[in-house]
């Protein structure tokens, strides 16, 4: 379970090394122009979308690790022809094989966690990768900023190589991975990729988990460097130093806050949780509303803008021991993989929809803008509560079930996948 958290930190520390330089990168310092630099960003969503529906079935019939190494052996290639292309064609192409190796490393290390952990350890265990991966994309934009020159085209071309060889070093970590178990597929559950998926919609559970998971990051993550930076600059007059602010803020809450977080979550029920997180976010759109439009000092606006940011690391630090945890319970024995890639799946649509939709909408009609994510927000309570009626006490509350198990002279609760 270290070296997997390591690969996790290390996955993460590549990403926030190149990501916010790409658009520099490609637009000025290759002078491809924006909208070859906006198509690249584009080719990562889309990279993703094509590959997660295959990624799962990989994972249940080959195992998370040979998945992942083949991610991160993508991952690798992707990123060193990236740093060396010189035209549109090229560039497009590296970012589609970096997009489908990243995209695929998230499923793959969450399935491996899942083996790794019981419904015990579970929570703990992805509550640690949220804060490490968080902790690796701090640090990693932090280091690229430093190294970067868009005057020289040799300092990106550095940066990507040394992105190609973390990922090269993961693959020889990784490699010494034994997973302790990697449970079978239960006698009735299907072996064909169609059949698998048909199985999986047919879970009401976890269906309605997946529209949740969409709302979430759709209200949330994706509209962080898009919508929501757009409404900051364009109606609430922020400048870019307090934008930066706002974002180490949200990094910084999720850093400090999550360990006191994890022990607050841990015996309270999921879908409550993920409703309080609904009602934290509705709050946090109603303060950045009045950043944007209420009639205080800029001094106060900042302070607002910088505190919505603060509130929503809280609600993600309350999500990531819950929602990983949940889809894993959901998941019939041994198919940990095909739920982990689906989940995966549905955050980035709501990640490529998100920006779509809110940044035009943040600087065209700021009001609206916020008025439509609140209720967003207030909709993922909603759904939250109704999402609680379809889970099993252990899916929800896996603490209570078995201490009440435990008080009731029974034998130890089984993890709630082999009951799903």
């Amino acid at each position: 379970m270290r070296r997997i958290h390591v690969g996790n930190a290390l996955s993460a520390f590549g990403l926030g090394f190149t990501v916010p330089y790409l658009y520099v990168y490609v637009a000025q310092v290759r002078d491809l122009g924006a909208t070859t630099a906006g198509l690249v960003l584009a080719v990562f969503a889309v990279a993703a979308l094509v590959v997660l529906p295959f990624a799962g079935r990989a994972i249940v019939r080959r195992g998370p690790l040979p998945v992942l190494l083949a991610a991160l052996a993508a991952a690798a290639l992707g990123s060193l022809s990236l740093g060396l292309a010189t035209n549109a064609a090229s560039v497009l192409l590296s970012a589609a094989v970096l997009g489908a190796g990243q995209a695929v490393m998230q499923p793959a290390l969450a399935t491996m966690i899942v083996d790794c952990s019981t419904t015990e350890t579970r929570s703990r265990a992805f509550a640690l990768q949220f804060f490490l991966q968080n902790l690796g994309l701090g640090v990693g934009g932090l280091i690229g900023g430093h190294l970067v020159d868009a005057s020289r085209a040799a300092s990106f071309t550095l940066l990507f190589a040394i992105e190609a060889a973390i990922f090269l070093l993961l693959v020889v970590l990784m490699s010494t991975v034994r997973v302790p178990h990697a449970p079978a597929i239960e006698d009735g559950a299907p072996r064909s990729g169609r059949a698998s998926w048909r199985q999986l919609l047919r879970n009401r559970a976890m269906v309605q988990l997946s529209v949740l998971g969409f709302v979430l990051f759709f209200a949330c993550y994706g509209q962080f460097e898009s919508g929501l930076s757009a409404y900051g600059v364009e109606a609430a007059g922020i400048s870019t130093s307090t934008l930066g602010t706002a974002l180490a803020a949200n990094t910084a809450v999720i850093v400090v806050a999550q360990f006191a977080v994890l022990k607050f979550v841990e015996r309270r029920k999921r879908s409550r949780v993920i409703a309080a997180v609904g009602l934290i976010w509705a709050i946090a759109w109603a303060i950045a509303g009045y950043a944007g439009l209420g009639h205080g000092s800029q001094a106060m606006a900042a302070a607002a803008f910088v505190s919505t940011y603060a509130l929503f690391g809280l609600g993600e630090a309350m999500l990531s021991p819950t929602l990983a945890p949940l889809v894993a319970d959901l998941a019939p024995t041994g198919m940990a993989g095909q739920y982990n890639s689906a989940f995966a799946l549905v955050k980035q649509l709501a990640l490529a929809v998100g920006p779509a939709v809110g940044g035009p909408l943040a600087a065209a009609l700021p009001a609206p803008y916020i008025v439509t994510f609140l209720l967003f927000s207030l909709g993922i309570t909603v759904l939250a509560i109704r999402l609680g009626r379809r889970l099993t006490p252990a899916q929800n509350q896996p603490a209570y079930a078995r201490s009440l198990v435990v008080a009731q002279g029974g034998p130890a609760a089984q993890p709630a996948s082999a009951r799903a």
